[in-house]
């Protein structure tokens, strides 16, 4: 493994994703750091509330995906795991929400779009909650590919197997007590044949670790191997439909030992080349 410390968005690359005046607009009002550490805030929601040290945060959460992009297609990296935080699904075009402020796979997916012409994207989210700002930031474009497993009904509302985009959106809900054959089956039937059918030329994963049956804001239960199993599947595709260029970011997790030991799993598996038989 090869660790890089995360380097700071800039605002061209915010904004391939978010409106510039959003983008410009938010660091603005994010408080900074002041002399003498005192503490200042700014409360977006009741979950969403940057404070001293968010600006930093946020802008290296998405400045880290597009590293990434540029050392797989580089070559100097065969994918990547952005270990970040703040997350980004939830984050819409103009509106943080969901303890996110920018929509960080949305950038990563953008600038890889923008800097390389790369011509199809997809984009696979596993986290517990539905990431409604993906999706809304890329419903109505026909190449970039979403597709999610997740609890539902639960927040934030949205994920519904109706909700199709443009023939683009993939939503395969899962109910209260879904555990892994649940998990694995709406993989297997719904999002992993319409990944292999869309074929992209890079592959980002959104990878929340909070449907882990430890979890305390959802309930789900999957475990480990579930998180191992669903990124070999993954990477399986991605080395028949693009080299291999995966690109996955940290999303939500709030038990702090199975958040580790899966994202652990999940790296892992990252690391392993494909079984392509």
């Amino acid at each position: 493994m090869v660790r890089r410390e995360a380097p700071l968005a800039t605002v061209d690359q915010l904004a391939l994703a978010h409106p510039r005046d959003f983008v410009e607009g938010m660091l603005a009002a994010m408080p900074d750091p002041v002399p003498g550490g005192e503490e200042r805030h700014l409360a977006i929601d009741t979950d969403t509330i940057a404070s001293t040290g968010t600006k930093e945060a946020a802008l290296r959460a998405a400045g880290a995906l597009c590293a990434a992009v540029d050392a797989v297609m580089a070559g100097e990296a065969s994918n990547a795991f952005c270990a970040v935080r703040p997350p980004g699904h939830h984050a819409e075009a103009r509106q943080p929400m969901g303890f996110c402020f920018f929509n960080n796979v949305a950038v990563g997916a953008a600038y890889a779009r923008a800097r390389y012409g790369l011509k199809r994207v997809a984009i696979i989210d596993f986290d517990v909650h539905h990431g409604n700002g993906t999706q809304a930031i890329f419903e109505a474009e026909p190449a970039v590919f979403f597709g999610s497993t997740h609890q539902f009904p639960l927040y934030p509302g949205t994920g519904g197997r109706s909700e199709r985009g443009v023939g683009n959106i993939v939503n395969a809900p899962l109910a209260p007590g879904a555990g892994s054959s649940d998990f694995r089956h709406a993989f297997s039937e719904h999002i992993l044949p319409a990944l292999s059918e869309f074929s992209p030329d890079f592959i980002f994963i959104s990878a929340g670790f909070d449907a882990h049956a430890d979890d305390p804001l959802a309930s789900l239960s999957l475990f480990e191997p579930d998180y191992q199993w669903v990124t070999r599947e993954i990477l399986r595709i991605a080395a028949y439909v693009c080299d291999g260029r995966v690109v996955s970011t940290l999303e939500g997790g709030y038990d702090l030992g199975s958040l580790a030991e899966s994202a652990a799993a999940h790296v892992t598996a990252l690391m392993a080349a494909p079984d392509v038989s």
